[in-house]
């Protein structure tokens, strides 16, 4: 598990998507990164994205539901482009 001094580093592989610490979650939404879509949320690219130890997570026009598990929110890919 990742040091708490790296939030950033704090990136848990699950089936199906990732597991970020809650407080990373709220960043995103805060900075407008992610903005809800339905029931579900998509990248806005033109906000900065926080970093992010790993490259990727969240690509642009790809649609994530997100579950909260605990102090955490599970990210799962709920659609993308080739899906539309």
């Amino acid at each position: 598990m990742a040091d708490h001094q790296e939030p950033f580093a704090d990136v848990v592989p699950v089936e199906g998507g990732v597991s970020i610490p809650e407080l990373k979650w709220r960043e995103l939404l805060f900075v407008g990164a992610l903005v809800p879509d339905g029931d579900a949320f998509v990248r806005d690219p033109a906000r900065p994205l926080p970093p992010f130890r790993r490259e990727g997570l969240f690509p642009a026009g790809v649609r994530f539901r997100a579950e909260r598990s605990g102090k955490r929110v599970v990210l799962r890919r709920a659609s993308g482009p080739a899906d539309l």
